[in-house]
């Protein structure tokens, strides 16, 4: 069983910044990806970011140049790091684990950005 846990959401003006972090716990030892998707109200699930196993990442188009996916000295850490926020950005964000071929979730933290 695998658990991911969110911290780091919350309410930020327009152009402010934001870290969220995902620590997974449990049969992670075949972790192929972690990355971070969001879903605003009345909108699809969007991937935003992705950083796998060997370090290659990718993004969603929007958020390219303002946020940053890392990972801890653990793997089994990873960080979202949001700048330049817009009210656009705002959605629930959930950390996403994909081990071998299967996906485990965390329960999403909320960042909304005023404007």
């Amino acid at each position: 069983q695998v658990q991911l846990v969110e911290s780091g959401g919350g309410l930020v003006q327009a152009g402010g910044s934001l870290r969220l972090s995902c620590t997974a716990s449990g049969s992670i030892g075949s972790m192929v990806a972690m990355g971070w998707y969001r879903q605003a109200p009345g909108k699809q699930r969007e991937l935003v970011a992705r950083i796998t196993r060997g370090g290659t990442t990718n993004y969603l188009d929007s958020v390219k140049g303002r946020f940053t996916i890392s990972r801890g000295n653990a793997n089994s850490v990873v960080y979202l790091q949001m700048n330049s926020l817009k009210p656009e950005d705002t959605a629930l964000y959930s950390c996403n684990a994909l081990i071998i071929r299967s996906d485990y979730w965390g329960p999403g933290t909320q960042v909304t950005v005023s404007s």
